[in-house]
């Protein structure tokens, strides 16, 4: 690491407004959304694990979905709040590369994990007779482990080569928390091209996924289109176009932070793109996976009452 790197003991985060009144609305709608984000993820992961009846592949791979949109946005949400609430910019050095990491661990997990999710819709509609066979507790396991040591390796991976360049433009990163991109603007203009080749590589990887999961519901379209009963059919889509509409904001957005030109960046076109793969997904994810579920909101309402 290079002496300007390792002269630096803390990075200044964005703030997202100058005024103290604005500095505090920040701070009340993010702790609304924060709030929102750990009520309904808390609710579906204590609920899945006390209903033996939810114990089941789609319900197994929603419980590690919540637990991973919980930790994306304990990640990056509490660290913006505080820094609004005290009126600073502040992060360590040691805080702000624990914050890539377990966001890029979390947040790749969860795309790998969004990809098995499909697999298991496509699976559960088109091939529902090999269902039991082909996603057994023990594949479910493994499918959901691949994901999470996925995502790991890649984080490692990042994070590492990332804080290994010298960074000779300071310490003000225009983004509310530590972001590859942003971290490599700081950095020596031809010392950059190697993570630069990592987030393309990774960009392919991802669109791959995208793929497979787009040709998974085209599969399952084809399937549904053939239910002879309307309320199958209607069933059927509603559960499938929301997962495939926060797919792709969560993989668009995300893909347009890390590979858009220099000459279309903005501080304000940047805090949109973050917020919207970073803050939004976890917040919204409850209520369109499971708060559309009958099934779900029946064993909510069991715990509840059983707990009154």
């Amino acid at each position: 690491m290079s002496n300007s790197s390792s002269s630096i003991s803390q990075f200044l985060l964005l703030a997202f407004a100058d005024t103290r009144e604005l500095q505090l609305l920040h701070f009340c709608l993010f702790l609304g959304i924060y709030l929102a984000a750990l009520l309904g993820n808390g609710l579906i992961i204590i609920t899945i694990a006390c209903d033996h009846r939810l114990h089941t592949p789609m319900y197994f791979f929603l419980l590690n979905l919540s637990v991973l949109d919980l930790g994306c946005i304990s990640t990056t949400v509490p660290k913006s709040m505080a820094n609004s609430l005290w009126d600073t910019r502040a992060i360590s050095y040691t805080g702000c590369v624990g914050q890539l990491f377990l966001f890029t661990f979390l947040f790749s997990t969860e795309y790998c994990l969004l990809t098995v999710m499909a697999y298991d819709c496509y699976v559960a509609i088109c091939h529902p007779l090999h269902y039991g066979t082909l996603l057994g507790s023990r594949a479910c396991v493994h499918m959901a482990a691949a994901a999470w040591a996925s995502g790991f390796l890649n984080a490692v991976l990042h994070t590492a080569n990332t804080f290994s360049l010298p960074l000779c433009h300071g310490n003000a990163v225009d983004q509310f928390f530590c972001e590859i991109p942003q971290i490599l603007k700081l950095s020596c203009s031809d010392a950059y091209l190697r993570e630069t080749g990592f987030i393309l590589f990774n960009v392919c990887l991802d669109f791959g996924c995208f793929v497979f999961i787009v040709v998974s519901y085209v599969q399952i379209f084809r399937a549904v289109l053939r239910i002879p009963s309307q309320q199958g059919r209607h069933k059927a889509f509603s559960t499938c176009l929301p997962h495939l509409a926060v797919v792709s904001l969560f993989l668009i957005s995300a893909v347009f932070a890390n590979v858009k030109s220099p000459s279309i960046s903005s501080l304000l076109l940047d805090l949109v793109v973050a917020f919207l793969y970073s803050v939004v997904p976890p917040a919204v994810n409850p209520f369109i996976y499971s708060m559309r579920n009958q099934e779900l909101k029946d064993a909510m309402w069991k715990l509840r009452t059983r707990c009154l």
